[in-house]
């Protein structure tokens, strides 16, 4: 089999690779970016010597004929490649828009033509009843992937998606930024209330891989996982540390949803996921519980919030979650201690 990753640079596309390499032993793995810096990086860590079965592609999800030529001869394809970054988003829409939706469409229109098998996307918790233009444009990211299910027409191509909450440790996330602010002594949050989803980079590697085989192609796979107050993240990162309220971000919301009242009633519900079902005609002969054993549909009014999630971390658990962030930040984050385990009150 060959696979090839976009955004194969990022935080998820190293652990990934890294996994695939040591688990799956590929004909070709290819990792595809724009970075050529993040690539040189990247094969110090993956020498030539040892990896002769992983290859770099220069290239942007934005240009077409870049993928035309890298998907040739693709068996899967993991599209990670993704502007996410909130404000970011909010104040350069057309680029978000180009690379989060054109070049979902490039990809799309590319693996169709190049009879790539499967293509499964990563999406994000904010593409569910979105409030800020990052969500949007995954949401009709989202959205082109399904319906390209119908779009491929005779061609054998298959599309899901894969959604979840923020990645522990990953770059620009609330662990690391919390970090870096600890020595001030001032941790900033902007509201008290804020909840989130937590899903280490590992647990999502596997959660895709899992879905990989798993496909029928229209669904969009949401894995349970704990929710956290972002207080208590403060707290055990900065214990000392005064909180200091700086107000909501544009297009931040104070809880996330992975799972909309609208959505539910499309879903069906295992032991450790959620499977968000097409409304396509393709999608009538495929029966979903017969096939997974111990499936149920969610039931009316039924929504997956991180505040009404029933799977919270404890101290101990973000205490771990701290540490082993920690462990990998690069040297010249400021550090101030070892985070302490503090009970809950």
């Amino acid at each position: 089999m060959r696979i090839l990753i976009t955004g194969g640079t990022g935080s998820f596309g190293q652990k990934f690779t890294q996994q695939i390499l040591r688990t799956l032993k590929p004909a070709q793995l290819i990792v595809y970016s724009r970075d050529e810096l993040k690539q040189f990086q990247m094969r110090q860590e993956f020498p030539l010597s040892a990896c002769r079965n992983l290859r770099f592609f220069l290239g942007d999800v934005r240009d077409r004929e870049r993928l035309y030529r890298a998907f040739d001869g693709v068996d899967v394809v993991v599209h990670a490649a993704a502007l996410k970054q909130v404000p970011a988003a909010e104040y350069n829409p057309l680029e978000a828009i180009k690379t989060n939706i054109l070049g979902a469409a490039n990809i799309i229109d590319a693996a169709i033509d190049r009879n790539v098998k499967k293509v499964i996307a990563l999406s994000t918790d904010k593409a569910a009843n979105p409030i800020n233009l990052y969500g949007a444009t995954k949401l009709c990211s989202d959205k082109l992937f399904v319906a390209a299910n119908a779009y491929s027409g005779n061609h054998q191509t298959r599309f899901s998606v894969v959604r979840y909450g923020n990645v522990v440790g990953s770059r620009g996330s609330v662990i690391p930024y919390f970090l870096a602010q600890r020595a001030s002594g001032v941790l900033t949050i902007t509201d008290a209330r804020m909840t989130r989803f937590l899903i280490t980079l590992q647990q999502g590697v596997d959660f895709v891989l899992r879905c990989m085989e798993m496909m029928q192609g229209g669904e969009i796979f949401v894995p349970k996982i704990p929710s956290v107050k972002v207080t208590d993240l403060a707290r055990i990162v900065g214990p000392n540390c005064k909180q200091e309220l700086i107000g909501i971000r544009p297009g931040e919301k104070l809880h996330e949803v992975m799972v909309s009242q609208d959505d539910a009633r499309l879903t069906l519900e295992t032991n450790d996921m959620f499977i968000i079902q097409p409304t396509h005609d393709y999608w009538t002969h495929k029966d979903y519980k017969k096939s997974l054993k111990g499936s149920r549909p969610c039931p009316d009014g039924f929504s997956y919030a991180s505040d009404t999630n029933t799977a919270w971390l404890n101290d101990r658990q973000i205490v771990e979650l701290v540490a082993q962030v920690e462990k990998h930040l690069p040297p010249d984050m400021p550090k101030a201690g070892e985070p302490k385990f503090i009970a809950s009150t």
